[in-house]
Parts: C-alpha cells; structure tokens; sequence
C-alpha cells in the first residue's frame, strides 16, 4: 500500500525491524489516521476486512475508529478488573487493607492484625497446653470466602463457633473484622460486591459472643509486703526491676517494656513514655524507681531498659511468667501485669491524690472541660504527688529505702 497521504482503506505494512501487518487508512476530519489492525500471521484477510468495514461505519457515523477502539480497551478492562474483584477473597482483601492501614496503626497493632488471620500449624517457640504447634487465628476460617459470600449469617455461624473454644479473642476479632468490613464497603473497587450493611454488625453475633467481663484484679494494700518481697526474690533482675516500676507508675505494660535508655533524664528526673494516647508523655523519674533502673544490667546494641538478649526484639517479650511466679509464692491468685496500673490507681485512693494528677502520670485522657483545656501540670508539680506516692507504698510494703544513686542515661 502507498505511504503518500490521503492512501484509504486496507492495506498491508511491512517494516525492516517488524512483521508484515493489516492496517486501516482514512481519512478523517482533514486527517488521514493510520491503524494498526494485527499481523498478517494472525489475522485472515476476511477478518482484516471485516475489522476495515467496522472502522469504516464508524467515520461514517462521525466517529474516531482510534477512539472508539480506546473505549472498547477501556471496558473490556473494566470487566476483566469487575469479574476479578468479583472473585477476590477475604484474605487477598485483608492483606490490602493491612497494607493501607499499615503506616497510620503500630507496629503492635498491625502484628496483632497479622495473627488473627494466620493459618497456624508452624512449629511453636513454646508449647502451650501441650501444644507443639501454633493453631489458627480466629478469622483464618473466613479469609478463603470471596467478598461477596461474607453474609450476615455466616458471620453469625463464625461467632457461635468461635465462642466455644475462645471467646475473649474472638470478640477482638469481630471488632477488627468489622473495621475491616467498613473499609471495604468504602473501597470504590469493592463496595459494589458488598452487603448493604455491615454483616459482622448483628444483635445475633454480640449475643454468641457476650460481653467481656469487666477486670477486678488488684493489689490491696495488706498484699503489699508479699508481693513486694515475691517481685524481689525473682532470680531474673530485670523482670523484677520491671514489675516493681509497672505498679510504681501504673504505666501500660507495652509502654514500659517499650522504655530505652533515652527515654531516662537523670538531669530533669523524667521518664518519656510512649504513649498510645497522647503519642508521649513525661513522667516523673522518682527516687525508688531511678534506683531498681540503676540496678538493671545494661546490654550493649540493645537500646531498651529491660532488655533481653535471648528475645528476637531484645526486650522482655511476656512478663507473665514472670508475674505468674512472683504471685504464686505470694499466695496472691488472679492479678495480671494491667492489674498493677489498675492497682496503682485504686492505691492512691488511700492519699486521696487529686483525680487529675494520677490520670495524667497514668497516660488516662482528660475526663472533663477542665482538664482538657485549663489545667496544665508541669513536672515538678506531678513530682510532688508521685513522689508521696512510691514513698507511701513502700512504707505499706515494709521497704526502707534511702535515695542514692541515679540510673543509666545517655544524657
């Protein structure tokens, strides 16, 4: 076929570098466009003809045949994309909404996500209940359903099963599905293939799993001397360092396992305590406590100050067994590392401290106008009250101690 401008129809191309193919020519709006209909090996000169009829009617009808073949790519593309998201799994979703969510959550919340749906049956670090192996987290069951067989009723048959065998952690599970749920039902890919409203939100899935049990777990003040004397007896140094600070500062557990070396100022007496709340907080560095910090081994390479170098973060992963010991030789049943926070609060009713001040060393958001916007404590005024605080608890614990000596700092 010519190459000169204004060659109409169907002809044939052929390049040094390519294969011979079809192409159409015509002109077009003062244009005479050049389409690429297919290589000669693949197309039969019928069908090459056809293809030139059908762009042919479409200039007849004022129509770009480059156009038109774009918007038939675009929707052939669409479907293909609606027929895939159509058989997309709960677990090909979960991953992308973990993937999403990932740099706005934790690294402990993302971690904790990452379980739920975990398939199990690795070999376990260490046995639980006899167990050699890990098992299935609560949502594995779900991942292999496709978005749109995520009913009401399945969801309802998930929770009647689940609450048998794990009812706590299943209850952690519906409302992170939930969560799940509403992201989805936002996607603009997928909201079309979900329910109308949220499956996982039914008055038949709350009732098959309860409510949790509100936690009672605390150390009363004639327990004080035992517990005291079980946490210092502990043959691991640093895990009794740690509970002893975890009730004298009525600090979350991660938050204090999550203390580095330069979190301690021996200079201004403050502990910087990331906090879930307010991102961080300053705390009070008080006499007892910088004392048990100066007393901990300090692992080089290791930037934490209850530091483990047998554990895979370099810190104590689980003071539970830890606590389990110390409660167990002190005849105390029940209390769990949060019920030394919970036990720090409800101690310092005997010294009747302002409401605020123990919320405010606890990390607790501001429960009035007050507080959030009028009431500011600096430092040295929470020092006041923490202060009276370690001293009173060590006095009910039968500890005589005199200050001495400040922690490790890289101040």
């Amino acid at each position: 076929m010519s190459e000169r401008q204004g060659a109409v129809g169907l002809g044939v191309r052929a390049t040094p570098r390519g294969a011979p193919s079809y192409i159409f020519q015509r002109e077009f709006q003062g244009k005479s466009p050049r389409i690429t209909i297919g290589a000669t090996a693949d197309w039969t000169i019928s069908a090459a003809r056809e293809r030139a009829r059908e762009m042919q009617r479409d200039i007849d009808q004022g129509r770009d045949p480059r156009l038109v073949k774009a918007e038939r790519q675009a929707a052939d593309a669409a479907t293909f994309k609606a027929a895939k998201v159509a058989e997309l799994t709960v677990g090909e979703a979960w991953k992308l909404y973990l993937d999403d969510r990932k740099p706005i959550w934790g690294s402990r919340h993302h971690d904790d996500h990452l379980q739920l749906a975990k398939a199990g049956g690795d070999k376990a670090k260490r046995g639980t209940r006899g167990r050699g192996i890990t098992i299935a987290g609560p949502l594995h069951s779900l991942m292999g359903l496709r978005l749109a067989e995520v009913t009401a009723p399945v969801v309802e048959a998930w929770a009647a099963k689940e609450a048998k065998t794990r009812q706590s952690s299943a209850r952690l599970a519906l409302r992170c599905f939930k969560a799940f749920l509403n992201w989805c039902a936002e996607h603009p890919d997928y909201k079309a293939h979900m329910q109308p409203s949220n499956p996982a939100k039914t008055r038949r899935t709350r009732e098959a799993l309860g409510k949790a049990s509100a936690k009672s777990d605390v150390l009363l003040k004639e327990q004080l001397p035992a517990w005291f004397d079980a946490v210092r007896a502990l043959s691991n140094p640093v895990m009794s360092a740690y509970l002893q600070v975890l009730l004298l500062t009525g600090a979350r557990r991660t938050e204090l396992l999550d203390l580095q070396w330069k979190d301690v100022d021996s200079r201004w007496k403050s502990l910087a305590i990331r906090d879930k709340i307010e991102g961080e907080r300053k705390v009070p560095l008080t006499p007892y406590v910088a004392s048990l910090l100066h007393a901990v081994p300090r692992l080089p390479n290791i930037p934490f100050v209850f530091a483990s170098a047998l554990a895979k973060g370099g810190r104590i992963s689980d003071p539970r067994a830890g606590m389990q010991a110390a409660c167990a030789a002190a005849k105390i049943e029940g209390l769990t590392p949060h019920g030394l926070r919970r036990s720090f609060k409800s101690l310092t009713e005997w010294l009747e401290i302002p409401t605020g001040v123990v919320a405010q060393i606890m990390g607790h958001k501001p429960s009035a106008t007050a507080e959030k916007h009028y009431t500011v404590r600096p430092l040295d005024l929470l020092r006041l009250h923490h202060e009276r605080i370690e001293a009173w608890l060590l006095e009910q614990a039968g500890i005589d101690f005199e200050p001495s000596v400040g922690p490790h700092t890289n101040a």
